[in-house]
């Protein structure tokens, strides 16, 4: 646990060290608060957070490729990645510790975005269930969301290409319940099961589904697994 800590301390001083993370963060609120004032500050506003959680989900979509692209792309470009591979962390340690890393700054902007609804609230009251689950599912998809662009990041020493293929990847999952309603019968019902949007709508009902749930921390441990075993085949190599 002490390595995975110091892994993690590591990689949040890097994400505040980097312009892209500061790029990202400002592109990220800026979006998101452009939408919501156009949303929500015209009449009649409505009180309620999930038009909000939608435009910010979307705006993962854009922009977590950027903050991922650097994890481990960043240390194949450099050469560090054979220092940290013969490390006395293992493999498994490096990855949790990075990817812990990158959900605590997914955190950070699932927690800036309270401002929403305590804005909301001085129009009336929110819906307690609904909100708290809502943003539920704003963390659990950005999480998951999170894991996709580790992945991506391990496969290249280029983070352009990483960055493109977390958000091929992230597109794939995000527009599969669209494929399913195209297809129709039950492959509509079989791809809507991977539909990382659709599985949060149960939460943003106000309606607590642990299967949803247990998909998004499945999702999460798939693609941190397939991470690890990227690098262990580079370790070999």
């Amino acid at each position: 646990m002490r390595r995975i800590g110091a892994i993690c301390k590591k990689e949040l001083q890097l994400y505040f060290y980097s312009p892209t993370a500061y790029a990202a963060f400002a592109f990220f609120f800026l979006i998101s608060g452009y939408f919501f004032s156009a949303n929500f500050l015209n009449p009649p506003n409505i009180v309620d957070v999930r038009p909000v959680v939608g435009t910010v989900t979307f705006v993962f979509l854009l922009i977590i490729p950027l903050l991922t692209m650097r994890l481990m792309s960043d240390e194949l470009r450099q050469g560090t990645d054979e220092l940290l591979l013969t490390s006395p962390a293992s493999i498994t340690e490096i990855v949790i510790g990075k990817y812990l890393a990158a959900a605590v700054v997914q955190l950070m902007l699932v927690a800036g975005c309270l401002i929403y609804p305590w804005i909301m609230s001085a129009y009336g009251t929110l819906d307690q269930p609904i909100f708290w689950l809502s943003y539920l599912s704003m963390f659990l998809i950005g999480a998951a969301m999170m894991s996709v662009g580790l992945f991506a990041s391990s496969l290249s020493a280029h983070q352009m290409v990483t960055g493109i293929v977390a958000f091929a990847i992230l597109l794939m999952f995000w527009t599969v319940e669209w494929l399913g309603d195209l297809l129709g019968g039950k492959l509509k019902d079989y791809l809507g099961l991977f539909s990382i949007i659709g599985r949060g709508m149960n939460l943003q009902k106000g309606v607590l589904n642990f299967a949803d749930i247990l998909f998004y921390v499945t999702l999460i441990i798939v693609f941190i697994v397939l991470s690890i075993q990227v690098l262990e085949r580079k370790r070999w190599r």
